[in-house]
């Protein structure tokens, strides 16, 4: 791919008007200009936006799933974005040579289909949760991996023609696992890539109010989608016993065990096993498909 060009997606509810802003002028200000930028009003309305921007407002919230889904179908209609770039609403590039240093990794492998940003706040400092590999000490360590984070990062328009969007159903939590899983099992490659950095407030996973429901109702479709037989129960039989041993709170157990029910009685087609070559490759990264 010689010259990618990069179009931005960016989701907000309209509850961080002034992050958002800040974090358009660092998309503006980067030293590879984007293609496209455009910002999808997830079941909100849109503040005032540059000329540049092209806004969406959704009459319902669909997810990050969905809101990325109606972001990428306006990016295809401009057919000239070969790289879409996610990013949080509250987020923000602090460097002018991001999409640079994206574009190039992008033009020297035909394969690369998904490269993550490092997560960082206002400190430098980057949570354990954001380092996309079991052993999570180092946040400078880059290199292949098996998943990547959602709050910044890169994506193949090739790849996502070829795996598919992102799971709606899914509505939020594990849409970056069920993608990279497609993509890997599809012979594209995962990079974490922590010399690109996105600057984001350090956060706790559980101010959703959903989270543990759809953490665990998603990691079951995630098994049910993705996984060969063999390996359904013994996924789920790690992350059960992980669960009942990091949880503190009965209040939250209850709510992971109700999600993981729904998500055993309820289907999320279509089921697509991986090649064991896909779980040997997984391995080899460093995360087998079984945690």
């Amino acid at each position: 791919m010689r010259h990618p060009r990069v179009g931005v997606a960016i989701l907000t509810m309209g509850t961080r008007p002034a992050e958002l802003a800040e974090l358009l002028e660092s998309v503006a200000g980067q030293d590879t200009p984007a293609t496209r930028v455009v910002v999808v009003g997830n079941g909100s309305p849109l503040p005032s936006l540059p000329d540049e921007v092209t806004g969406i407002e959704l009459p319902e919230n669909l997810g990050i799933s969905g809101g990325r889904n109606v972001a990428l179908a306006r990016l295809r209609e401009f057919g000239d974005v070969d790289v879409v770039v996610n990013l949080d609403d509250d987020g923000l590039l602090i460097s002018p040579d991001v999409f640079t240093r994206l574009t190039r990794l992008f033009a020297a492998d035909p394969r690369l289909g998904i490269v993550g940003f490092r997560i960082a706040d206002e400190r430098g400092r980057t949570q354990r949760r954001h380092v996309p590999r079991l052993r999570a000490a180092d946040p400078m360590r880059g290199g292949p991996v098996t998943t990547f984070l959602g709050g910044g990062h890169g994506l193949s328009m090739r790849m996502l023609q070829e795996v598919g969007d992102w799971p709606e159903p899914f509505f939020y939590a594990h849409e970056e696992t069920d993608l990279s899983w497609r993509a890997l099992d599809a012979d594209w490659k995962v990079l974490y890539e922590p010399r690109l950095v996105l600057r984001h407030p350090w956060t706790s996973p559980t101010r959703h109010a959903v989270f543990h429901r759809m953490v665990a109702r998603n990691r079951v479709w995630l098994a049910k989608r993705h996984l060969p037989a063999l390996l359904v129960p013994v996924y789920l039989g790690v992350w059960i016993g992980l669960t009942i041993v990091r949880t503190r709170s009965a209040t939250d157990l209850r709510a992971w065990f109700g999600g993981f029910a729904e998500g055993v009685r309820t289907a999320c087609p279509p089921r697509r096993p991986m090649r064991w070559s896909t779980v040997r490759r997984m391995t080899r990264l460093g995360r087998p498909p079984i945690v």
